[in-house]
């Protein structure tokens, strides 16, 4: 392919950026005051059984979805949907199996994110589901071996924010209800349902509620709280998290149901949580609301206004997004699929991140003979869908495994492409699909490059899988994948590992082999896998992810491990790369690092700023205090395709705050984009920064951007940076 050509498909790629936190609208969806109008009226019509059975679900397995609500006739109030997860629907047979949470991040590009919303809620729609169970803003990801993190997008809060931001923009503008969870400090499944999260307040606000903030900018519908414990009450019924801080702090108007069988106590409804799910205990003899809620209301246990406002939010959320004309029936198993798999194969493809390409190994040019080796190369022997939630890590790896998995309605696996593509070129291919390091001497040796895939996998703690009970035990690849590598390289000296991992794993016993010339970091790609892998490896597009999160030298350099009792989570702000800045520790791959077939120049840098020093003031709007949202600095840089291919970029702005401010992380991601470019093609990026992305938490002031002297940097990773501005604010 030429590199005109090249160009032209990216170019075409392209898509334009909405602003970030702009307000989406459903088709036929209203603004949240014409939905609270709406909502108001149709609560007035209602008796007080009818509002009891908006916010009760109806009991485990007693309907269509993994959460059901009862109809309410007079207002023409359908029985509620509420259906997993956070990449696509969970049992269904017809729709998309889409890219984790954390591929999308590794795209760094909004569009894709977007777009990735929108699909899943086009096909949640479809499906008669009215709230889709996702995006994950929680577990962040402080734990690198956390079992959810990869259903969320990685531990930075700001690039979380704008992930969870565009995929609920998506998502409701198709006129789905998203549910932004878990909330909050939701970071490890070991005893997730006992354990006891205490933070203090300014490492809450700057890390953990940052993203949710976000989502609520953007207009999420519904919130849900989490299993564990917040500073030693359940965060299901924790008045300061729930109220004070979600709801008052934030401007949240949608609702707040449980995590399933979350709730404990039915003066849950005093605290802030509107909607129980699923309704009962997973044995169905334990309800907490339901009658127990309308005894709780006529014994005045629960004021009649409070049963009021937790109904008047839920159907605010129903009109929200349109769901009250011409929705679609349940559905489960509609076919919904349409051309979404293209989505699919853009967020597997661009969330892929070259590590290392020795001697431009890559990309691959019609080699004459190629050799395939590993287990994760094949689809599951047994059936790509016959381990339940996607509960094993047997063939190659799409997602994790739990609740937010989804069924896969097709799986291209590496060998398939890599087959095709081979059949294409004239290339000769060889497979060992065994993890078994006696047999591949034989299958390499010989071969122009011999590609090996490893894994890393986890999951919910529900399943166990090859004992790994949620939480991964460590950051080793699965299946010896160190000796397996080790022993492909001593037999082929161009040797490619790609790795399809939930998080980061220790790469350094890789690395040393000498065979070893490329890794490529080919994350979660679901269904799409093999198709996106070659897309890269044969250079149809120049490799542009970036690391969601820091890849280290030893499992201890990140300095948290999952917590056998309560957390008191003593790292503060100080996670991934914050802490590998505060330590002076060097990463084996930095956060936001990624390589690329061609080379990119930075330039030009212009800093403006208008801000100035204070507390945020003003009424409180749809993610805080309003004044939080104004831009007030600008910078602006140039990005210069200055090698022989297309490709795409993503510049990174990080932040330093003046000595005057309270102790703080070195640097602190507050900006970037995706720029696609031509070779020799030049372009601007402009990075808007907020109020608060200039902001500190101040326990009694609120959000305050302090005096003195702002540094900003822009580069090409948090380790790699190329230009270097300031700004002063009086």
């Amino acid at each position: 392919m030429t590199a005109f050509l090249r160009a032209t498909l990216l170019l075409v790629a392209a898509v334009a950026v909405a602003p970030a936190n702009a307000e989406i609208m459903a088709d036929g969806g209203v603004d949240w005051d014409a939905a609270y109008a709406k909502a108001t009226a149709a609560v007035g019509k209602l008796s007080q059984q009818d509002k009891v059975n908006i916010v009760s679900g109806v009991g485990w397995n007693k309907g269509p979805c993994v959460g059901n609500t009862s109809p309410i006739s007079s207002i023409n109030y359908p029985q509620l949907c509420l259906q997993d997860g956070p990449l696509g629907i969970r049992y269904g047979t017809g729709n998309t199996a889409f890219t984790p949470g954390i591929q999308a991040a590794s795209t760094w590009d909004r569009a894709l994110m977007s777009q990735r919303g929108q699909f899943m809620g086009e096909e949640a729609k479809g499906c008669g589901v009215h709230v889709l169970l996702g995006p994950v803003g929680g577990p962040l990801g402080k734990h690198a071996n956390g079992g959810r993190n990869w259903e969320g997008f990685g531990p930075d809060p700001y690039l979380t924010g704008v992930a969870m931001a565009e995929t609920i923009q998506g998502m409701q503008g198709a006129g789905v209800q998203a549910c932004a969870k878990h909330f909050i400090l939701n970071e490890q499944e070991l005893n997730r349902e006992t354990i006891s999260s205490s933070v203090d307040d300014r490492t809450m606000h700057e890390l953990y509620l940052w993203p949710f903030a976000d989502a609520v900018k953007a207009g999420v519908a519904s919130v849900m709280c989490s299993y564990n414990k917040v500073n030693g009450t359940w965060a299901c019924e924790n008045k300061n998290i729930l109220n004070n801080l979600l709801k008052d702090e934030l401007g949240f108007r949608g609702y707040v149901m449980s995590d399933w069988n979350a709730q404990h106590t039915t003066s849950s409804a005093t605290s802030g949580m509107d909607m129980t799910m699923p309704g009962s205990d997973y044995s169905g003899k334990t309800i907490l609301w339901g009658p127990q809620l309308v005894s709780a209301v006529n014994n005045g246990q629960v004021a009649k206004t409070r049963l009021d406002d937790m109904a008047t939010r839920v159907l605010a959320a129903w009109y929200l997004v349109g769901q009250d004309k011409g929705y679609p029936g349940i559905n489960i198993k509609a076919s919904v699929q349409s051309t979404h798999k293209d989505n699919v194969r853009a967020v597997a493809r661009d969330g892929i991140v070259l590590l290392q390409n020795t001697g431009d190994i890559l990309p691959l040019s019609k080699p004459k003979k190629l050799a395939i080796v590993g287990s994760a190369a094949v689809v599951n022997p047994k059936g790509m869908n016959s381990c339940v939630d996607q509960g094993c890590n047997n063939g190659a790896l799409g997602m994790g495994w739990g609740s937010g998995t989804s069924s896969y309605p097709y799986f291209v696996a590496p060998y398939d492409a890599l087959k095709t593509r081979a059949a294409a070129d004239g290339t000769t291919i060889s497979l060992s699909s065994s993890d078994a390091t006696n047999s591949v001497a034989s299958t390499v040796q010989g071969a122009d490059a011999a590609i090996v895939f490893i894994t890393a996998d986890s999951g919910e703690g529900y399943i166990t899988v090859e004992r790994v009970a949620g939480d991964r035990n460590d950051l080793n690849p699965w299946h010896d994948g160190n000796a397996l590598v080790a022993a492909v390289a001593a037999a082929n000296p161009n040797t490619i590992v790609v790795v399809h991992s939930v998080g980061p794993i220790i790469l350094e016993n890789i690395l040393k082999n000498t065979g070893v010339k490329a890794v490529v970091w080919a994350g979660l790609p679901s269904q799409e896998s093999g198709n996106a892998l070659v897309d890269v490896l044969y250079g149809l597009v120049s490799p542009s992810g970036k690391l969601p999160y820091t890849i280290a030298k030893s499992d201890a350099d990140y300095g948290t491990t999952v917590s056998r009792g309560d957390d008191n989570f003593a790292e503060g702000l100080y996670i991934d790369y914050r802490h590998f800045d505060q330590k002076n520790i060097e990463p084996r791959f930095p956060f936001g690092f990624g390589l690329s077939y061609t080379n990119f120049t930075y330039g030009d840098i212009k800093v403006t700023s208008t801000a100035t020093s204070g507390a945020a003031s003003g009424a409180v709007g749809p993610g805080g205090k309003a004044d939080l949202f104004e831009n007030v600095a600008t910078v602006t840089i140039s990005v210069t395709n200055s090698g022989s291919v297309a490709g795409a970029e993503v510049p990174q702005l990080y932040l330093t705050l003046p000595s005057s401010s309270p102790a703080a992380p070195p640097k602190q991601l507050r900006g970037f984009d995706k720029l696609k470019l031509a070779p020799g093609a030049a372009g601007t990026v402009t990075f808007n920064l907020r109020r608060k992305d200039l902001s500190y938490w101040d326990v009694s002031k609120g959000w305050v951007v302090p005096s003195g002297t702002f540094t900003v940097n822009v580069g090409a990773s948090s380790r790699d940076l190329r230009l270097k501005g300031s700004f002063d604010v009086a």
